[in-house]
């Protein structure tokens, strides 16, 4: 997590520009920190995790902790700056210097290529061959990482309005709340190149419907399962809920939905008449609502008294409701 912390920051800091103050406060590292990991904010094993983390570096004095809480990076003597730059020639394997680029997660690459290219081929050799034409080290990217994290995204940006902005982009992972299906304003996106990947990271700091995008290296986990499954459906796969996201596998006998993104003027009637719509009939609803406040959260659960009345509600996922693209999933 430590070389994570120092990427998240040195970017962070990065975006900053000409602004004299170069620090950011603890807890908003730790959420971009945790963010770039997609790692559970609230998770008590990754809070104490990320601060043996901080801890650590500021012993290492690679970071400054100040007493109102703010991090800066500290200052870098000569020595470790030419140590630094001898390992990038290592890594480049080229006499050229080149700036070292570090994936999302702060990880620095050992492998030149990463197999995730989902199309199919004939010729097993000939797939990977063109792999590795495609995460081929460049400048500006000298790992040749093809996985991009996006944040400070705006709410109304869609799978139109991303791709004319950062050309190249070939598969797109919303990040959006598991509950309620609201969009965070950030994303992870596949390149078609090495190259793309590297022109669309320079262009961090460029404004996208007004706001300045974050865009850094983020190679997936080992484990992770990318490319994703793209959006489909009306909007043009819309970060804030118009596209139409793949529900998970379907349970055997399943007579339950999970129902998000809801208007929270919804209400028993109204969900019950948008679902008879399709002559599902419901047996009963579960709206979820904030422990603390007692506010609605915008979602519940719909049972319904058949398995072939669920399959029937489920076919309305994405569909307007009281001005909203509802989101709908399978539920045991």
């Amino acid at each position: 997590m430590q070389d994570t912390i120092l990427s998240v920051l040195e970017g962070a800091l990065r975006d900053k520009g000409d602004d004299d103050d170069k620090t950011i406060k603890l807890k908003s590292l730790r959420k971009l920190v945790f963010m770039s990991l997609q790692k559970d904010e609230d998770e008590k094993a990754a809070k104490k995790e990320y601060k043996k983390a901080i801890q650590a570096l500021e012993t290492e004095e690679k970071l400054v902790l100040d007493a109102d809480g703010r991090i800066s990076l500290a200052g870098k003597s000569g020595s470790k700056k030419k140590a630094q730059k001898r390992k990038r020639k290592e890594l480049d394997g080229d006499s050229k210097p080149a700036k070292k680029q570090q994936n999302g997660s702060g990880e620095a690459e050992d492998e030149e290529n990463v197999d995730t290219n989902d199309q199919d081929a004939d010729d097993g050799e000939n797939e990977k061959a063109d792999d590795s034409e495609s995460k081929k080290p460049c400048k500006g990217n000298p790992q040749g990482v093809t996985r991009l994290f996006l944040g400070n995204l705006p709410f109304a940006v869609d799978e139109t309005s991303l791709k004319a902005f950062i050309p190249g982009v070939t598969h797109i992972k919303w990040i959006t709340d598991k509950e309620t299906g609201k969009f965070y304003g950030s994303a992870f996106v596949e390149m078609d190149s090495s190259a793309n990947a590297a022109d669309a990271v320079a262009k961090a700091g460029k404004h996208l419907m007004a706001r300045p995008a974050k865009i850094n290296f983020a190679e997936a986990r080992p484990g992770d399962i990318w490319p994703p499954k793209a959006f489909t459906g009306e909007g043009g796969g819309q970060a804030g809920g118009s596209g139409v996201k793949a529900m998970s596998a379907k349970p055997d006998d399943c007579k339950k939905l999970f129902i998000g993104n809801l208007s929270y003027d919804i209400d028993d009637d109204g969900i019950t008449k948008f679902f008879s719509s399709v002559d599902a009939e419901i047996k009963a609803v579960r709206w979820l609502h904030h422990k603390d406040s007692g506010d609605f959260k915008g979602c519940g659960y719909v049972e319904f008294w058949k398995p072939e009345d669920c399959a029937k509600g489920a076919a309305l996922n994405g569909k307007n409701l009281l001005g909203r693209p509802i989101r709908i999933d399978w539920s045991d």
